[in-house]
């Protein structure tokens, strides 16, 4: 058997796996696009305006901590959950006046969707048109919540990736060449790239070995 790289002989050509290429699947793919397996989100900033800061709500192990999270959780759910790809939020910290809430949308990659603006503005829409409830009181167990993008007049419409590591592109480029691979933002898509992969800055021309 020829075939490199956990590559199958057909009896005819080598069957590469995916992400290797190459007559004998002796190539890593130059760019391997990893944007859905990360899925994407919008930072935002809510104001809870019915309820008060308390010191152990900056405790994340706290029982208040735990019960505002779940009910703004629940809160956002219904707000955002018409928006396209919306799976979930993911609160980062609680801060003072009323409550503050630093917090991550949690969107997936749509199939065919090439632009994030749009994603943006139907969480602002969402947000803006949500019904608040008239009783604020906390017996009613409701959150009333008012929340902007942090992006709006600064970068709206980029999805939150933080990673700028080698390390994130281990665990999706093929094992055997995983060391050559490393992070490249275009526009709404993270990939693995390396130094052969063309039209990235510090590429080389490596058709020649």
């Amino acid at each position: 058997d020829p075939c490199q790289n956990g590559g199958r002989w057909t009896g005819v050509s080598c069957a590469c796996p995916r992400n290797v290429e190459g007559t004998l699947c002796q190539f890593g793919a130059s760019t391997i696009n990893i944007t859905a397996e990360l899925g994407i989100s919008v930072m935002m900033l809510a104001r809870v305006t019915n309820r008060n800061f308390s010191e152990d709500m900056g405790d994340t192990s706290s029982t208040a901590y735990r019960s505002f999270v779940d009910e703004f959780s629940r809160t956002m759910n219904r707000i955002y959950h018409n928006v396209s790809g919306y799976r979930g939020t993911q609160v980062l910290t609680l801060t003072r006046g009323s409550v503050v809430v630093n917090y991550k949308v949690l969107l997936h990659q749509l199939a065919g969707d090439t632009g994030f603006d749009h994603r943006a503005r139907e969480l602002l829409a969402a947000a803006d048109t949500a019904a608040q409830p008239r009783n604020c009181s906390h017996s009613a167990g409701r959150c009333r919540v008012a929340g902007t993008p942090w992006g709006v007049g600064r970068g709206q419409g980029s999805p939150d990736w933080c990673f700028s590591s080698p390390e994130i592109c281990r665990k999706y480029t093929p094992a055997n060449f995983s060391r050559y691979y490393y992070p490249y933002r275009i526009q709404s898509s993270l990939l693995c790239v390396t130094n052969c992969t063309l039209n990235v800055p510090g590429s080389i021309d490596c058709n020649s070995g």
